[in-house]
């Protein structure tokens, strides 16, 4: 049987803590900065964890049981 691969986008883009969770960044931050507000840009500035109904499907991509 061959080896899984892990999804490459999957690996770019998440990463998991210590205790399991999945973090993720922001979208919105990438270009375009200047009709958004400071306020909005500082709280896009920080990482945040992937919602509870997409973990399983995120898992699965990054071959974590």
């Amino acid at each position: 049987m061959p080896k899984m691969k892990t999804n490459s986008s999957a690996k770019k883009r998440f990463s998991t803590t210590s205790t399991g969770k999945i973090k993720r960044k922001h979208a919105f931050k990438s270009h375009i900065l200047t009709k958004k507000t400071t306020k909005q840009k500082r709280r896009l500035t920080h990482t945040g964890l992937v919602h509870k109904s997409d973990v399983n499907n995120i898992k699965q991509q990054l071959s974590i049981k």
